[in-house]
Parts: structure tokens; sequence; C-alpha cells
């Protein structure tokens, strides 16, 4: 959506309503043609897994009771998730995502959905290509209807008639984006469970950025970050949820999208500034050494049901 519509990310184009569903259309066929490739040719003998990571943040209805709100949450992880993940473990795109795309494409007096559509052939291919479920996941949002206008040129964000609201005693991040909530992970692994067979599943991305721009190695908030969301991985275990392992993001400092070196993610603090990038570790490498030697939280008082 933005490499291919807004044009912030590469390769910066704005291709107005249609260009995200393109170039996901094209990397979902390919992904499969990559599993059948390897399926073919190389497992009988490595034995090996192919799988596909996506990042997706949860969605929660603001009103529990309210239809409209659960609708409209289901609707932001369908079109967040759902997206690519459908079409792989259920064979085409969410119907959400069809029906609302569709219904505005028509009213733009458009002939077919800016939505692509895949072949029954292509269905039958798609679906089932992954051996694994990687997630990327960092923060939640609550969701509420919100009835967009009919606009010349529709876009991903308003082709879902939602908005999106954070809860000011969220503990905030770096990134205006980024609110620590790690009830909402539990949540997402398990709609992953329900929607898609329970799938083998590995976080590959989880993590929090400094606040400020200047070294920050006493990075309390990040320990807090990881006990909680870690502590609502092991819930979504004993909930079923097949999780199989877990990849903080990241180890260092490092290059993030169009943020450049601004956005810190790292257990080590990387001086990018001195030619030879030299690293300090900050206190929450210590925290995650002491949860890697102990494959969990070593004092049982840590979790919390």
């Amino acid at each position: 959506e933005r490499g291919y519509e807004t044009g912030e990310h590469a390769p910066g184009l704005k291709l107005g309503g249609c260009g995200a569903y393109k170039a996901a259309h094209h990397i979902i066929k390919t992904h499969a043609k990559v599993w059948h490739s390897y399926n073919n040719t190389w497992r009988s003998e490595q034995q090996g897994m192919v799988g596909i990571s996506l990042t997706s943040s949860w969605g929660e209805p603001v009103d529990l009771h309210s239809q409209t709100d659960r609708d409209a949450a289901e609707r932001y992880v369908q079109f967040h998730l759902g997206w690519f993940a459908n079409p792989i473990y259920r064979g085409d795109y969410p119907e959400v995502m069809k029906n609302y795309v569709g219904r505005k494409s028509a009213q733009q007096g458009l002939g077919t959905s800016r939505l692509p559509t895949f072949s029954v052939q292509e269905k039958t291919y798609i679906k089932g290509t992954s051996d694994f479920l990687g997630i990327g996941h960092f923060t939640t949002r609550y969701v509420i209807q919100k009835s967009f206008p009919l606009l010349q040129v529709s876009s991903y964000h308003s082709d879902r008639d939602i908005a999106e609201l954070v809860d000011p005693k969220w503990a905030a991040a770096g990134p205006s984006w980024l609110h620590s909530v790690p009830w909402g992970f539990r949540r997402l692994l398990n709609f992953i469970k329900t929607q898609y067979g329970n799938p083998l599943i590995y976080v590959t991305e989880n993590g929090v950025s400094e606040k400020v721009q200047r070294a920050q190695l006493c990075d309390e908030w990040r320990i807090e970050y990881l006990k909680g969301y870690i502590n609502e991985i092991l819930k979504a275990l004993n909930d079923g949820v097949n999780v199989k392992g877990y990849t903080a993001w990241s180890l260092l400092d490092k290059f993030e999208w169009n943020k450049g070196f601004s956005e810190r993610f790292g257990f080590y603090h990387v001086d990018f500034k001195n030619k030879n990038k030299p690293r300090y570790p900050k206190a929450s490498v210590d925290y995650y050494k002491n949860i890697i030697g102990a494959n969990g939280f070593p004092n049982p008082r840590e979790v919390m049901s």
C-alpha cells in the first residue's frame, strides 16, 4: 500500500486505489509458485518448510456489544492479515474485501472491481501453500465504522469504511503508530487459530522502538513491552494456538524503511555517526538473555494468567 498507492516506500508509485491490490495479487501468486517449486523439487530430499511472514495489528471493537463496531473490527483484520492469509489458507480473498472493494468500484462506474480475481485454477494452486505462518505484530487499534464519501480515486484506507483509535492510557513508544497493547496479540493469535485451521506459527517480528533520538540504554519500557507480549503468547499457547517460536525485533538498531536509522528497535544501540559503528547493550539485553536461557520467564511470579 505504501509502495504502490501512497508512494511513501519503494518503488514510490502512486497508483490510486488499484496499485496495492495488483501488487499484492502478484505477490500471492508468486509465493505460491515458490512453494510449489520447493515442494516438487527439493522437499523430499531436504525435508524443509516454506512459509510466508505477514505483519498485522489487531483491531478491537470500541463497543463489544455493537454489531457495527464488531463488523468494523473484523473488517480491519481481514483487510490487513486476511488480504494475504485468506487466499493462502482458504483459497480466495476475504468475502468482506471482495464485497466492499467491488461495491465501491461499481459506485465509481468501473466495469470490474479494483480488487483482482483469482481463477478457479489459481485458487486451487494457491490454497495450502504455506507450511507455517510467520507473524509480525506490534500494536492494536480500537476500530469503529466510518463511511467515506464516494471519491473519484478511492484508496485502500477508504475502501474499509473504518476509523482507527487509540486509548490514551496505552503506553506510547517512539513512533506515533506504536502503542503497547499486549492483550491484542493473544486475540490476534486466537483469530488465526480459528480462521486458518490452527496453522504452525512463528512470531517473526515483535518489538518496540526508542522514544527519543538520543542513546537510551536504560530501556525499561522495552522490558515491559517484551514481558507483556511474550506473556500473552504464553496465554495463547495455553489456548491451544500452535505457536512454535518467537523472534524479537531486533538484535541491533538498523535501517527502518523510510525512517532510516531514526527508529531504533534494537537490543544493542548502534552509533551510526562513528565510522566503526560501535554497539552498546541496552538493559533489555540482559532481560532477554534470561528469558532465552530459561526458555521462558525465569521468575514464575512475572507470569500473569
